[in-house]
C-alpha cells in the first residue's frame, strides 16, 4: 500500500468518527446548550482525554512505535512478542496506579484543572464535575491500551481498524445520551456513563485486532522481568520528555479549560465545540499523515536512508499546505456557516453561535502549524532524538501563557483560541528550522514553484467565499435548516471546484502527491 493510499485509508475512516463525533455534539448542543452544568460536562471529560492524549498518544506512541520498529526488523517473533507482554504489563499497572489515585483524589483534580468552579455560587456545578470525573477516569485505562494497540497495528501496516474505532466512543456517548438519561439525578451524567462504554468497546475491537495477528499480550504477570528488560527502560525514559514535546498544544488546552472557568457561564463549552470543529482538519490531515509517516521514518532511518527520511517529510509538508491552507481558509470565511449550521438548534442560542465562531476562527490561524507538528515532530521521534522538540515545546508553551496575558484581557474565551494558535505556529516554526538545522531535512527543488501555484488557488477560494459571506444569512435560516444544510454543502463543493481547477489550471496534478517522493527525486524539481 502506498503512502498516499494509506493515508486516505486512515483519512477516509478517522472521517467517519468525525462525523460521529460531530453528531454527538450537535446533540448535546440542542439538548442542554452552552450552559454552567454543560461546562462541567466538558472540564470532566478534558481530565481523562486530556491524560489520554499525554500519556497514551501522545508520549507512549512517539516513543513506543520507533523501538517497536526497531525490535521487529532486528530480533526473532518470540523477542518482539515478549516486549510486547512486558511493555503492556508495566503500561497496565501505572495506569492502574493513576486511575486509582485519580478517582480518589477527583475533588483536588476539579479544582487544580478548573478553578473557577471552586467559587460557593457553583457549589453545584463543582460536585457535578467531580462526579464525572470520578466515572470517566478509568477511561484512560480503556484508551491508554487502545493507542498501544494502534501502534502495533500501524508497525504492522494495519491502518484501518485504529481509524475507524474512535467512531464507537461516540455511537456510545449518543446511546447513552438518548437511552440511559432517564436512569440518572441530572441527564447530563449519561454522557459520563456513554464514556466509559465507549472506552470499552474501543478497547475490546483493538484486543481482537491484535489476537487476529497472533500479537495480543499479556496484561498480567511478573513486573520485575520487564523493569529490567532495557527496550522497556528505553522506552520509559523516552516517555517522560515525549509526554511535553508532543502535548504543548494538549497542556495550553487544559490551562486554557481553567482560566476559561473563571470567564462568563459557556465559555468552556464555546471552546470546547470550537476546538471540536478543528479536530476535523487536524485528524484528517495531520494526525493521517503522521500515523503513516512515523513507520516509514523509523524504517528509512533503520536502513540509514537520509534521503528518503528527507523525501518522506518533503511530501508530507507539502500535502500538508496542498490540504491546510485551504481548510484553514475555510474555517476563518466560513465559521459562522459552520457554527450555525451545526449547533444553531434547541438551547443553542445565537449568542451562543457568534460566541463559538469567535473561538474557531481564533483556533484557525494555527491550523497550519498543528498540522505541520504532526509531520515535522514524527522528523525527531523516528531517530529517538526527544530532547530537540523538548526544548521547543517549553519555549512554546510559556509562550503560551504570556500570549494569553495579552489576549484574554481583550478577547475573552477567543483569547484563549488564538494563543493556542500562535503558539503552534512557532512551535511547527520551531521544529522546521532544527531539522534543517541538524541536516535532517533538505528541501526539494520546486517549493517556490508550488507555493505560487497554491496562491492563485487559495485566491480564488478566498474571492468565492467572500462573496459567500456578504451574501448568506446563515443565522437568518434558523428557521429552514435543511436550505441552510444544503446550502452549505453546495458552498463547500463550489469551493472545492474552485481550489481544484485553478490547480489544474497552474499545473499542478494530483499524481505529484499519491506517492511520496523516491529518494533519488529529493534535490529535483517537481511539476
Amino acid at each position: 500500500m502506498s503512502l498516499f493510499r494509506a493515508a486516505a485509508t486512515v483519512s477516509s475512516l478517522t472521517l467517519l468518527s468525525r462525523i460521529t463525533g460531530l453528531v454527538r455534539d450537535v446533540m448535546i448542543a440542542r439538548a442542554f446548550g452552552a450552559s454552567a452544568l454543560t461546562d462541567a460536562f466538558w472540564v470532566a471529560f478534558r481530565i481523562p482525554n486530556l491524560l489520554r492524549r499525554l500519556f497514551a498518544e501522545g508520549a507512549f506512541a512517539q516513543a513506543f512505535v520507533p523501538i517497536l520498529g526497531e525490535a521487529r526488523n532486528q530480533h526473532e517473533p518470540q523477542a518482539v512478542q515478549q516486549l510486547l507482554d512486558r511493555v503492556a504489563r508495566m503500561l497496565f499497572m501505572a495506569l492502574c496506579v493513576v486511575t486509582l489515585l485519580g478517582v480518589l483524589g477527583a475533588p483536588l483534580v476539579v479544582a487544580a484543572m478548573a478553578s473557577g468552579l471552586t467559587e460557593a455560587s457553583r457549589a453545584s456545578d463543582f460536585e457535578a464535575a467531580v462526579w464525572m470525573t470520578r466515572l470517566m477516569f478509568p477511561y484512560i485505562i480503556c484508551m491508554s491500551l487502545v493507542a498501544f494497540a494502534s501502534g502495533v497495528l500501524n508497525t504492522w501496516r494495519h491502518f484501518a481498524i485504529p481509524a475507524i474505532t474512535p467512531a464507537l466512543l461516540n455511537l456510545s456517548m449518543i446511546g447513552a445520551s438518548i437511552f440511559l438519561s432517564g436512569f440518572f439525578t441530572r441527564p447530563i451524567y449519561a454522557l459520563a456513563a456513554g464514556v466509559m462504554l465507549g472506552g470499552v468497546a474501543q478497547f475490546a475491537v483493538q484486543w481482537w485486532a491484535l489476537s487476529r495477528l497472533n500479537l495480543r499480550p499479556h496484561l498480567l504477570g511478573p513486573v520485575r522481568p520487564a523493569l529490567q528488560d532495557p527496550l522497556v527502560r528505553r522506552i520509559m525514559r523516552q516517555m517522560l520528555p515525549a509526554t511535553l514535546g508532543v502535548s504543548v498544544a494538549q497542556i495550553s488546552l487544559l490551562i486554557n479549560t481553567n482560566i476559561a472557568t473563571w470567564l462568563i457561564a459557556g465559555s468552556v463549552t464555546w471552546l470546547s465545540f470550537a476546538d471540536r470543529l478543528m479536530e476535523f482538519p487536524t485528524a484528517l490531515i495531520g494526525v493521517a499523515l503522521g500515523t503513516v509517516l512515523l513507520p516509514s521514518l523509523t524504517r528509512a532511518h533503520a536502513d540509514q536512508d537520509t534521503e528518503r527520511y528527507s523525501a518522506l517529510l518533503d511530501w508530507g509538508l507539502r500535502l500538508v499546505l496542498l490540504l491546510g491552507l485551504p481548510a484553514a481558509l475555510c474555517m476563518i470565511m466560513l465559521a459562522d456557516a459552520l457554527v450555525a449550521t451545526l449547533f444553531h438548534y434547541g438551547a443553542f442560542s445565537a449568542e451562543d453561535v457568534q460566541q463559538t465562531r469567535l473561538a474557531v476562527m481564533a483556533y484557525s490561524v494555527g491550523l497550519v502549524g498543528l498540522l505541520s507538528i504532526k509531520i515535522l515532530a514524527p522528523g525527531f521521534y523516528a531517530k529517538q532524538d526527544i530532547r530537540s522538540p523538548v526544548k521547543i515545546a517549553i519555549v512554546v508553551l510559556l509562550l503560551t501563557q504570556l500570549l494569553n496575558l495579552v489576549f484574554v484581557p481583550w478577547l475573552a474565551h477567543a483569547g484563549l483560541a488564538l494563543a493556542i494558535g500562535l503558539g503552534a505556529c512557532v512551535n511547527a516554526l520551531a521544529l522546521l528550522i532544527g531539522l534543517r538545522r541538524k541536516g535532517i531535512y533538505q528541501p526539494a527543488k520546486g517549493w517556490w514553484r508550488f507555493l505560487a501555484q497554491q496562491g492563485l488557488a487559495l485566491a480564488a477560494l478566498a474571492g468565492l467565499l467572500w462573496w459567500v459571506s456578504r451574501h448568506i444569512d446563515w443565522l437568518g435560516l434558523h428557521t429552514t435548516p435543511g436550505v441552510r444544510i444544503a446550502t452549505l454543502a453546495a458552498v463547500f463543493v463550489m469551493g472545492g471546484l474552485v481550489y481544484l481547477a485553478v490547480l489544474a489550471a497552474v499545473g499542478l496534478r494530483p499524481r505529484h502527491f499519491r506517492r511520496a517522493p523516491a529518494a533519488n527525486t529529493v534535490g529535483k524539481t517537481e511539476a
